[in-house]
């Protein structure tokens, strides 16, 4: 199928694009295309005008600076997999993307893109999550800041961003302690069914603090019971059962066409134990 018709403006900076996007209803802004350009294709969405923000250079950068990643808004998914700086300073982000489609999607798609799209099959929403990450969104009226997890919480295929305001940086503190990520997907490159990641930092007696989330099926989440079951313990087999099951007691599974919610809450229990002890073994380390 073809797209509906549409109108395209192609901006050369961001007071530009805010401009479009607030004197024109209906408009939806295009990075890399690998959600959107689809859904139009099938007419599951039909945008009246497209601001396509490739066009601002200022925007494709990747860097550290105060102790955080800062991440543009038309950085390519595979800048972030390369990335030396991204690999040292939040390892979690390079071991997801690589879950993310297959590289030829990756080569088009941007972290902040996926983001704004927040679907629920999305790996990055739940781990710049668990990263305690959030993104600068920019209207013609000014910038404001907000944390990744109240950019998407309790949002489905939508985020707490105003129709005229786009993402143009995410900004990821310096991860510290071990990382762990696990989804399931029926194939490699898949939609995955669900998936859990986490970030453990230990002391001398055992687990001093922990983030984790889970994505699937609905809006990803902060497991926060999950956390309190496993801090303070020693991390050991026990613990990180009680951590699964209290994150599969938490996470608001559903029922879809890829399962049951009692399917998914089976799966939220198992990745979350995989991505538990991934970290637990690697803060050991530290």
């Amino acid at each position: 199928m073809k797209p509906a018709a549409f109108e395209y403006h192609a901006p050369e900076s961001v007071d530009d694009a805010a401009g479009l996007l607030s004197s024109h209803e209906d408009a939806k802004v295009l990075a890399g295309g690998q959600s959107l350009v689809p859904m139009m294709s099938f007419r599951l969405a039909r945008p009246a005008r497209i601001v396509d923000i490739n066009g601002i250079a200022d925007l494709d950068y990747i860097r550290y600076e105060g102790g955080a990643l800062q991440i543009g808004a038309t950085a390519r998914q595979t800048a972030v997999e390369d990335s030396s700086e991204v690999a040292a300073q939040a390892p979690l982000l390079v071991a997801a993307t690589g879950h993310v489609g297959h590289r030829a999607i990756r080569n088009r798609g941007t972290l902040a893109g996926s983001v704004a799209h927040n679907d629920p099959a999305s790996e990055y929403p739940a781990v710049l999550m668990a990263l305690g990450a959030s993104v600068t969104a920019v209207s013609s009226a000014g910038s404001r800041v907000l944390s990744v997890e109240d950019l998407v919480s309790g949002h489905f295929l939508s985020t707490a961003l105003g129709p005229d305001e786009l993402i143009t940086e995410v900004s990821v503190p310096a991860q510290s302690g071990g990382h762990g990520f696990a989804e399931f997907a029926r194939r490699h490159g898949d939609f995955a069914v669900a998936g859990a990641a986490a970030v453990v930092t230990m002391n001398g007696t055992g687990v001093a603090s922990a983030s984790i989330t889970a994505f699937g099926g609905t809006s990803p989440a902060r497991l926060d019971e999950a956390e309190a079951a496993l801090v303070g313990s020693d991390g050991g087999s026990e613990a990180v059962a009680e951590a699964a099951a209290s994150a599969t007691a938490q996470f608001p599974s559903t029922d879809d066409i890829h399962g049951s919610a009692d399917y998914r809450r089976a799966l939220i229990d198992v990745l979350t134990r995989q991505a538990l002890q991934q970290a637990i073994a690697q803060a050991q380390e530290v």
